[in-house]
């Protein structure tokens, strides 16, 4: 078969097939287009899932009669003109596909008016035949009507889903551009019913509108600026995991992306406190100097690239990390902060002008250096100003310095009576504290042993008498590993076993915080996690879950009896260690019962 030229409509459906999958992908254009138009309020309408016919109108610029026309025509753009343009835009469309795929395999309309025009015009194709421009009624903005998806490409019609899975599809789509715009204005509906609606205000409302009041009462605010990167948002706390990734969403410059850095990034500060089948839930805002990312990477623009990926994911992972790591003390008095204090609230601008929610992201970015630097110099000059780490909290963190006024110095109170020989009930401002007191005590140990193996070692208890024990084969192989390598990751961990025969190990010495648990159960449990982690792997590739183990025998076990002091004890020890509001397997530590839901309980004041 000879070698020839495509036509345009067959090139036209084509390039559809990469930039519209399935309706979705046609309304998230469209939407892009209209933020691109400086619209504030936006309506879409669909019939069968967007399959029949999918409908935005706006009320941004417009588009003037003379480019009408261009519009519906492939690589025909506003947004650049020349190569420069192509490595510096930053708007949400540019390369002037989208209208034109689009329009290559439906029946589109488009009417618009534009701000310097006495009227609208209005514009239609079939397939790639584009009609004369002709006069319509609309008082301002643009509305793009497209029908019958896929009409002229059965084969690519045939692998569209239900009409419930598209319009799923839909609804994903329409709510990532949503939640990224709080001072733009949404309508959604979908065969004549409204199925959501968005007024234009604050961030953290449209948070509570699209994902729920439980999410945005469980969540954290993050807000951290690191000279030319910010993150904010909101970041679930450990105790709403999910159980799957379907409250994710993470922007870009205003632009919601798929990125692995990124999602490597906040996995990695959730970690520590999060059970490994459980996914958290977050919607975050990165916004970065725009010469930092290159957006021109994926057909759909969901993938990015930075220039200094180590530098965005260190940023990223210590942000989180310290927000999830706040003490259990300063998160409790975070819902009476959030009634003071709006951690979304525009702040003063560089120069760039801000919509009414701090919502601002450049037309053009400037050129990006394609040179490759030093992996993480970015991120050391990033942080050459910032205080030491050891800074003590109540003067980093805004939440404790509102704590020890108004006789809330200690956020959990005080003990009152043990439940059960499980829970601990303590008395504090807002109510009544339920403790779990074997997980917080867990958690405390946890980030004690931690501390202890960033100094080198854990410190070690010599045994008044050894501790001898039957040991297997799998045992005795750990323990002559570590004494045969010259590497002694056992002595790390705070243990001295010895060997007294093929058979036998003795126990010489454990851990100082460990010094009250059984010592033969405590070391047969490390000799097993050793063996199954791989030995001095172990303390490198899993020592936190080595330590978690450690932690889990030092813990208070239930049924013990407590003494108020030492539930005291207990409490002020949570509110000055991070994370301890999970256990080391993400489940809570404590709960808070307010004086209003005990009210409610027993129905007074009605």
């Amino acid at each position: 078969m000879h070698i020839q030229l495509l036509s345009d409509q067959l090139i036209s459906q084509i390039a559809a097939g990469e930039v519209v999958e399935r309706p979705a992908s046609a309304l998230k254009e469209l939407l892009e287009n209209s933020l691109d138009a400086d619209s504030d309020e936006i309506q879409v309408t669909l019939m069968q899932g967007g399959i029949k016919q999918l409908r935005v109108a706006d009320n941004g610029k417009g588009v003037a009669k003379d480019d009408l026309s261009l519009a519906l025509t492939r690589h025909a753009t506003s947004k650049i003109a020349t190569l420069e343009d192509l490595e510096s835009v930053a708007s949400l469309g540019f390369r002037g596909e989208a209208l034109a795929s689009i329009a290559s395999i439906s029946r589109t309309q488009l009417i618009s008016k534009h701000s310097n025009e006495k009227h609208a015009w209005r514009i239609h194709s079939i397939g790639s035949d584009i009609s004369q421009i002709e006069p319509a009624a609309l008082d301002a903005g643009t509305i793009v009507e497209v029908n019958d998806v896929y009409f002229n490409t059965p084969a690519r019609r045939k692998f569209l889903k239900t009409e419930a899975t598209e319009y799923g599809h839909c609804e994903e789509a329409f709510t990532r551009i949503a939640l990224s715009r709080a001072d733009v204005g949404f309508l959604l509906q979908h065969n004549g019913k409204a199925t959501m609606r968005l007024t234009k205000g604050e961030a953290h409302k449209r948070f509570a509108d699209v994902l729920g009041q439980e999410f945005a009462n469980e969540a954290i605010a993050i807000d951290t600026t690191v000279a030319d990167l910010k993150l904010w948002g909101l970041a679930a706390k450990p105790t709403f995991s999910r159980h799957a990734r379907d409250t994710q969403y993470v922007y870009v410059n205003g632009r919601f992306v798929r990125d692995k850095l990124i999602s490597h990034a906040i996995r990695q500060a959730y970690q520590d406190v999060l059970h490994h089948d459980r996914h958290p839930a977050y919607v975050l805002f990165l916004e970065c100097d725009p010469q930092m990312v290159d957006v021109n990477v994926h057909p759909a623009k969901t993938e990015v690239r930075f220039r200094d990926g180590q530098s965005i994911h260190r940023f990223i992972f210590h942000a989180l990390h310290k927000a999830l790591a706040t003490p259990t003390g300063a998160l409790a008095v975070v819902g009476v902060m959030q009634a003071h204090h709006n951690p979304f609230q525009p702040q003063a601008s560089h120069g760039t002008p801000q919509a009414s929610d701090g919502f601002s992201y450049p037309t053009y970015q400037s050129q990006m250096d394609l040179r490759a630097g030093e992996a993480g110099s970015f991120y050391n000059k990033m942080f050459a100003d910032i205080k030491p780490s050891n800074e003590s909290l109540a003067e980093s963190s805004p939440f404790v310095n509102c704590i020890g006024s108004d006789n809330t110095e200690f956020p959990l109170g005080f003990a009152m009576a043990q439940l059960h020989g499980v829970y601990i009930l303590a008395q504090n401002q807002q109510g009544l504290v339920v403790v779990d007191m074997h997980a917080a005590h867990e958690r405390i140990m946890y980030e004690r042993l931690k501390q202890a193996m960033e100094s080198d070692r854990v410190p070690m208890q010599p045994l008044l008498l050894p501790v001898s024990f039957y040991a297997d084969r799998l045992e005795m192989a750990v323990v002559q590993e570590a004494i045969s390598s010259g590497n002694d990751y056992l002595a790390q961990l705070g243990f001295d076993i010895a060997v007294l025969s093929p058979t036998t190990l003795a126990v010489r010495a454990v851990p100082v915080m460990l010094q009250d648990a059984d010592a033969v159960k405590l070391a047969r449990d490390v000799l097993r996690d050793l063996s199954a982690f791989g030995g001095s792997r172990a303390l490198t590739e899993r020592r936190n879950e080595m330590l978690g183990t450690m932690a889990c025998h030092a813990a208070v076990r239930a049924n013990r009896a407590l003494a108020l002091a030492e539930m005291n004890a207990l409490l002020r020890d949570m509110e000055a260690t991070e994370r301890s509001g999970q256990c080391n397997h993400g489940r809570p530590t404590w709960f808070q019962v307010s004086m209003q839901d005990l009210d409610k309980m027993f129905m007074r004041g009605k």
